[in-house]
């Protein structure tokens, strides 16, 4: 058990560092205007939404769908993670109430109220007050299962995307990094040979102005191909790019081979692998995930053919080799930092799919049921 004075006091530390994080991001939360006229209205807390127009930000709402005020205010909500009780047994949070959930400061995904009368805390008087909360994975999802007899979900089939997710950790770390794509995603996003439509893809960014202009960017794009070894990097690139990565046309069952550790967006997705787990972990680990991403999406961003010195940033000009080189240093700073998040994220999948489904039923997840071509794009939270 986990004592109300310590789980509320990490609590508020975690959705303090959260909200320091986000904040740069945030629409401004002071006040909002209601549809009937102009009267404003102060909010009920301190979370806003993510600012769209935001090229650092934005992507935790294109991507990783963190929507509106909700979903920036589940990102500071807060949860243990598996640290186990000394009988084996995940940890119960005393004194948390419903209020705590349903409107508060603990995950509502996955919790479970613990009674007095549950046999680890029996009294003699047959007491049913709460005693407090519990977010137990393997009484979960024993009870998806029963829940949804009638469509015949298993549980190897909802213990796939974590044997998923666990497979695309272990690839990433083991495999080489690559340091010559120099963040040409953006602008093989952008690729418009003469002639060519404009691609679908301008539509993300297009607040944005430009601060090179299509030649340069088509001879960036050119000058030695692109190399992208990310499956949803490429799910974005203009049609006319796609021939052009060295790589190929990657299949989402590529991405078991072809992750690796110096890709600015697989070390963002450490975020999306992180919030899967969630609230089945250390929401430290959340925000250590969350800070990566936002310097990946940083570099990201600078490397990128658009003008974003409104928002403090100077360019990275990979359009030449001084630029390249830069990219390259910076590109390893971020590669270092995400490495220990990805290793105890890894961590942290081996002992949840472990307590949660065992061997035989990993098994079958491992062998049975892949993902199709657009499963796990995107995050589930």
């Amino acid at each position: 058990m986990i004592s109300e004075g310590v789980w509320r006091k990490m609590a508020q530390e975690h959705s303090n560092r959260i909200y320091k994080l986000l904040q740069p991001g945030l629409i401004d939360n002071a006040c909002t205007s209601n549809d009937t006229g102009n009267r404003r209205t102060q909010r009920k807390d301190r979370w806003s939404a993510i600012d769209s127009n935001n090229p650092v930000y934005n992507f935790l709402e294109e991507y990783y769908g963190v929507k509106g005020a909700k979903g920036v205010r589940r990102l500071g909500r807060w949860s243990p993670g598996l640290s186990f009780s000394s009988d084996g047994s995940v940890p119960v949070l005393a004194g948390a109430r419903d209020d705590d959930v349903c409107g508060g400061c603990l995950h509502m995904r996955g919790f479970e109220f613990v009674y007095a009368q549950h046999e680890q805390f029996l009294s003699e008087d047959n007491d049913t007050s709460i005693v407090g909360v519990r977010y137990d994975p393997r009484q979960y999802f024993s009870n998806r299962v029963e829940e949804s007899s009638d469509n015949g979900t298993s549980k190897a089939i909802l213990a796939s995307p974590f044997v998923w997710y666990r497979r695309i950790l272990t690839t990433t770390q083991n495999n080489d990094p690559v340091t010559h794509c120099h963040g040409l995603h953006e602008w093989a996003m952008l690729y418009k040979p003469n002639g060519a439509p404009l691609p679908p893809s301008t539509k993300y960014q297009s607040h944005l102005p430009l601060r090179v202009d299509q030649t340069t960017i088509n001879a960036a794009v050119e000058r030695r191909g692109v190399s992208c070894t990310h499956v949803d990097a490429l799910r974005f690139f203009a049609k006319d790019a796609l021939p052009l990565n060295r790589e190929g046309a990657l299949l989402r069952e590529d991405q078991i081979r072809m992750e690796q550790p110096a890709c600015v967006h697989a070390n963002m997705d450490l975020l999306k692998i992180a919030l899967r787990l969630s609230p089945w972990i250390d929401s430290r680990l959340i925000a250590d995930a969350l800070e990566v991403a936002i310097e990946a999406r940083k570099l990201d961003i600078a490397a990128s053919p658009y003008d974003v010195s409104v928002y403090g940033f100077q360019p990275i000009k990979i359009e030449n080799s001084q630029g390249r080189d830069e990219y390259r240093e910076r590109q390893r700073i971020v590669m270092n930092k995400a490495a220990p998040v990805r290793q105890e994220l890894l961590n942290a999948y081996d002992e949840f799919i472990d307590y949660t489904f065992g061997e035989d039923v990993t098994n079958d997840a491992e062998n049975q049921h892949l993902p199709t071509s657009n499963s796990f794009s995107r995050s589930t939270f």
